[in-house]
């Protein structure tokens, strides 16, 4: 028997967790949905290695005794149509880079069925036209989500009207996260330090466990940022005259505008570039 005071906790399986977390959402049962992977690393931190469902039911249990939990809340109807759109989409974009990768080793071998060419660019095609309706059908339910927030987010120089849906798609408005730096972190912008003692120091690079759509997205949104926003572009002059290799400025100017996304998304006002951000 569940009481109201109870928790229940999950981890996010794909979709499946999503019926039951909205059924004890709305019996007013605190519900708690965790990412498999956090439960994952404590499952390893804690050395168990037997895997069945019984086990890992309690190891679940056990998480959610050791833990502070984070209450989990019924998204409108909107954001959800919002987050299943973005899935789709993460898979049209993945089913076109593939078709398209593939035309191109069957063209640089020198033999390709003409049946076979005509049939990838007419599927490479299909996939771009959906890809089309679905981005246009996102906008729509966006601005009617979050009409307000992309007005404001789009008054940053290089943020378009792209980056600033799915940014606000992602962190539920500004409400998921505390700080900028965990928003970089869940994008997968996060510097990764390889280094131990004064003999290990290996090369850095960040952390690609995030949204690998939205990187690029952000990549594209730096190299205008650097022309037209102003703290982006005195970043880039300082990093330019030490040195810095492009890429790196890159991904400097791409955490340099996740932080003003995050500050104007909290904040609900216009940029301004005389407050340094």
């Amino acid at each position: 028997m569940i009481n109201q005071d109870d928790w229940v906790v999950m981890e996010a399986s794909r979709t499946y967790y999503f019926a039951l977390a909205s059924y004890l959402f709305q019996k007013h049962i605190q519900v708690c949905v965790e990412n498999p992977l956090v439960i994952k690393r404590f499952s390893q931190m804690m050395l168990y290695r037997a895997k069945t469902d019984k086990k890992d039911s309690k190891m679940i249990a056990e998480y959610g005794m050791k833990n502070d939990l984070k209450l989990w809340k019924l998204e409108s109807e909107n954001n959800i149509k919002l987050r299943q759109l973005y899935t789709r989409l993460e898979l049209i974009n993945k089913q076109i880079h593939q078709n398209s990768h593939q035309l191109e080793s069957y063209v640089s071998s020198g033999c390709l069925d003409s049946f076979l060419e005509k049939e990838l660019k007419k599927d490479i095609c299909y996939l771009e036209k959906s890809k089309v309706k679905i981005e246009q059908q996102m906008h729509l339910l966006s601005k009617a989500e979050y009409g307000e927030t992309l007005a404001h987010l789009e008054s940053i120089p290089g943020v378009g009207p792209k980056t600033a849906m799915m940014m606000a798609l992602i962190t539920d408005n500004f409400k998921k996260f505390d700080n900028y730096k965990q928003l970089i972190a869940y994008i997968g912008f996060s510097p990764r330090i390889y280094q131990s003692g004064s003999s290990v120091r290996g090369k850095g690079h960040i952390c690609k466990m995030g949204k690998a759509q939205l990187r690029k997205l952000l990549y594209l949104c730096s190299w205008s940022a650097k022309y037209c926003n102003k703290s982006c572009k005195e970043m880039y002059d300082r990093l330019k005259a030490k040195g810095k290799p492009e890429r790196v400025i890159k991904v400097a100017i791409a955490n340099k505008l996740i932080k003003q996304i995050f500050a104007i998304g909290k904040s609900n006002q216009n940029y301004n570039e005389n407050i340094c951000l």
